[in-house]
């Protein structure tokens, strides 16, 4: 087995775990239906596969409109209005006696 295989089936559970649920779940009804002569199990797998790619397509199409949008915030402005603190100047003293 491919060694890549592995590692992007398990990104790709992490990153859309709903969505390779169902595709998991669409793949063993189509083969099992198409193995054992069922074509309701067949069709049904495909509908599912079909409806897990279009709602994988939907939030994609989602995502990058929600990148588009967003803007940039900036929470301080560039310059301070307050002016600069002085610098500190270290005085040796004496310890007490």
């Amino acid at each position: 087995m491919n060694i890549f295989l592995p590692r992007f089936i398990r990104s790709a559970f992490r990153h859309d775990p709903i969505v390779s649920f169902l595709i998991t779940v669409g793949t063993a009804d189509l083969a099992l239906g198409g193995m054992s002569g069922h074509g309701g199990l067949a069709v049904l797998g495909l509908v599912v596969v079909g409806g897990a790619l279009g709602l994988k397509w939907s939030q994609s199409q989602r995502r990058a409109d929600l990148f588009a949008e967003q803007t940039v915030q900036h929470y301080l402005p560039p310059q301070s209005s307050q002016s600069e603190l002085p610098m500190l100047s270290i005085t040796k003293k004496r310890p007490p006696n």
